[in-house]
């Protein structure tokens, strides 16, 4: 049976308000200019419905270009970001581009959850970095994952695909602090197939509390798919165990997920 071929993308990204539209402007050039990107199996980010994409984190540029795969598929990518980068007029745009602030450690954190539920439920595309910031294993691996993206996973009936990314920090590299500026550098994702948690959202009752041992399950087996795709993208193999977060935050931590 010949599968039915997908609709065109300015029905699949549904009405593009003018702040989003800003945000392509000024991001997909700047992403072609520093990035040769290339694909594999970015046909499996469905067309309509909830997704969310866990990804790991290798630069404070890669956000760039996870959000042009995004939208070369004909989606429009919402982020969670750190709540720092929502002052003044880009933090209107972002706001109005259904970006999502992180308020990681106040009061304020369940909402960025909450918000991010809010989306995947109407049927957009949730992008996440569980790590919380650029990896600071020094071969690029991933650090031990938070549990937010477990939370998202559970409580949605969004579609879950673990990405691996490799590439953008050969343009940022984070441990040194440089920036290495060259243009159309290759950077590569693999998307991979939906994780199957039916098993793990069965045993979510409602009104009750997420028991810890059912997030950590859930976001260990998300953060391993890609880890295993990222030796894949890499030829290599990947470690048995994360890598340690760092015990303080720095002003250049993008956090990708609010618990």
């Amino acid at each position: 049976m010949v599968p039915a071929p997908r609709p065109p993308r300015r029905v699949t990204r549904r009405p593009v308000p003018l702040a989003l539209w800003l945000c392509v402007l000024v991001v997909y050039p700047v992403a072609s200019l520093l990035f040769r990107l290339r694909y594999r199996h970015a046909e499996r980010i469905p067309a309509t419905g909830g997704v969310l994409l866990v990804a790991n984190h290798v630069s404070i540029l890669d956000p760039l270009a996870c959000a042009r795969l995004v939208w070369d598929a004909g989606r429009t990518p919402h982020f969670l970001a750190k709540e720092s980068v929502f002052t003044g007029l880009a933090g209107t745009i972002l706001r109005g581009a259904g970006q999502i602030p992180v308020s990681r450690g106040t009061s304020a954190a369940s909402s960025s959850v909450h918000a991010a539920k809010a989306a995947l439920d109407g049927g957009d595309v949730v992008v996440i970095y569980p790590e919380g910031s650029v990896t600071r294993d020094p071969d690029w691996w991933p650090m031990q994952p938070r549990s937010g993206v477990a939370r998202l996973a559970l409580t949605t009936d969004a579609v879950v695909l673990p990405v691996a990314q490799w590439g953008p920090q050969r343009v940022h590299d984070y441990h040194s602090k440089r920036l290495h500026l060259r243009l159309r550098t290759p950077a590569d994702y693999l998307v991979g197939e939906p994780v199957d948690l039916s098993a793990q959202r069965a045993r979510v009752q409602p009104g009750q509390p997420l028991p810890g041992e059912l997030l950590r399950e859930v976001t260990d087996l998300l953060m391993v798919r890609v880890r295993d795709q990222l030796g894949e993208l890499r030829g290599e193999q990947p470690p048995a165990e994360f890598a340690a977060r760092p015990v303080r935050r720095t002003a250049g931590d993008l956090p990708g997920e609010a618990a």
